[in-house]
């Protein structure tokens, strides 16, 4: 019932006016026009091409991801850099996103897993799954029958193994070859490579030569024997420490029968290598270019060249000159390079800068999980985030984060199926991920509905795609 004063008050407003309330008609519209109402969250995503990830937290739409769909559109190119302090969800978008690229048939991935428990690799439980044994790099299993890799494997070319063998000794020595050092090796890897034709050429081969250089050698430059002996001695000892020192038996023989480099998934299990030895980057010098002589080839395939705890390698100015090298020639191929990093400090301000600026310049795509305020802040000006990204990452929890696609800045909170949890979360994994389960669980029952519609939606959608080459998720 309205009070006697209201209905008084609404006649004489009636007699003096005329009638004051009017009937709305209904609006029909599509909701491509009734988005532009929610600018602010409705951000542009980067289309239908790709794999899902997840969904934008602001206006929870799909957010699907390519960078070989994007690459020469909205990329220039293909590479990508990956950010974030521990346990807030780097390894499982990692897992997530290899596993659903591999269900088109024309990806390839090789993966560096540096991290592990119980004796294997963070990536074992998914290679198991896949069927694919990892190539296991382990100094104390090489001598029993373990995995080589051999650096002047005829697969790759004779200027890659001399670029490779410059690579490793540089990166012993923490400086680059002088002249004279560089022709003592120049002319023993072409002594090697010349009268060694019955087997595959190995490192003591390379070594004994440098001890007991031939002649010719120093007759070529018109100097004394003694001379090019003296100018090769210092290589011959860091090469000595791969033959006979703690690097033993993983490179000083013929590589190992049975490497399967046309399987899908490719892992090298670095998780019995010590991470802060001189071994790491020697070992990623030694991968590094194993794999461009030996894996990219052009034959149509897109690659995927997946690296944790990448500050391994734009660390050392020698190996991170390799790799740039191989970003720049790999793209032309296909390949879409992952450095997985903790802290952007770990590079900027490390050995190589110079060269960690420009690889970091060939990431088009960037993603930032949590990191604390200064970190954050300080990756804000290096990467050039807008100021409300920079904001918002200490506030960032686990399984959301700032992605910056070429500029296309978005909230995005990565989804995991069912089908995925047990391969993405295990207890080997547990130095990672145990502050995500934990985040998770108190997550789980407002997302449950959502991953259980896009669970149901790569189900319905994804197993069609596996014999194309397309790689359109409609």
């Amino acid at each position: 019932m309205r009070d006697p004063l209201t209905a008084l008050t609404d006649a004489f407003t009636s007699f003096l006016f005329g009638k004051v309330e009017t009937t709305r008609l209904p609006v029909r519209t599509s909701t491509g026009q009734a988005q532009a109402v929610y600018l602010p969250t409705a951000a542009p995503g980067l289309g239908d091409s790709g794999v899902i990830i997840g969904r934008e937290v602001y206006s929870g739409k799909g957010y699907i991801y390519d960078p070989f769909q994007l690459y020469g559109q909205q990329l220039p190119a293909p590479h990508w850099l990956v950010l974030g302090e521990s346990g807030n969800g780097k390894s499982a978008l990692e897992k997530t996103y290899v596993l659903r690229q591999l269900r088109f048939r024309d990806r390839q991935v090789v993966v560096l897993d540096a991290q592990g428990e119980d004796g294997v690799g963070e990536w074992n439980l998914i290679a198991q799954e896949l069927g694919i044994t990892p190539i296991r790099l382990d100094p104390t299993a090489a001598l029993d029958h373990g995995i080589r890799l051999n650096p002047l494997d005829p697969a790759i070319t004779t200027t890659g193994q001399l670029a490779l063998l410059r690579t490793i000794i540089e990166v012993a020595m923490g400086h680059g070859l002088d002249e004279r050092s560089g022709f003592a090796l120049k002319v023993a890897h072409a002594y090697v490579n010349e009268t060694i034709v019955e087997r595959q050429p190995v490192l003591s081969d390379i070594v004994d030569q440098l001890r007991h250089p031939e002649p010719e050698s120093a007759e070529a430059m018109n100097v004394a024997i003694d001379d090019v002996r003296a100018w090769g001695l210092d290589v011959a000892l860091v090469l000595d420490r791969l033959v006979d020192g703690d690097l033993r038996g993983m490179f000083d023989g013929p590589t190992t029968v049975g490497i399967d480099l046309d399987a899908p998934l490719i892992v090298f299990d670095l998780s019995h290598i010590d991470r802060n030895s001189i071994a790491m980057p020697i070992l990623m010098a030694i991968v590094g270019v194993w794999l461009e002589h030996t894996w990219i080839r052009p034959d149509r395939k897109k690659r995927i060249f997946l690296v944790e705890e990448a500050w391994h390698i734009i660390n050392s100015p020698f190996v991170a000159q390799l790799f740039q090298r191989l970003l720049k020639f790999g793209r032309r191929l296909g390949l879409s390079f992952v450095a997985v990093v903790h802290h952007l400090s770990d590079v900027v301000d490390g050995a190589a800068a110079k060269e960690a600026a420009a690889i970091l310049k060939m990431a088009s795509t960037r993603t930032i999980y949590a990191q604390k305020a200064d970190e954050a802040r300080a990756t804000g000006r290096v990467l050039g985030l807008p100021r409300w990204a920079v904001e918002i990452i200490p506030t960032l929890t686990p399984g959301i984060a700032v992605w910056d696609v070429n500029g296309n800045v978005q909230v995005v909170k990565h989804l995991i199926t069912e089908t995925e949890r047990p391969l993405v979360f295990t207890d080997r994994a547990m130095t990672e991920s145990s502050r995500d389960l934990a985040a998770d669980d108190a997550l789980r029952a407002a997302e449950l509905e959502a991953e259980q519609r896009a669970a149901a939606f790569m189900e319905q959608h994804v197993p069609d795609l596996g014999g194309s080459s397309e790689s359109t998720v409609a």
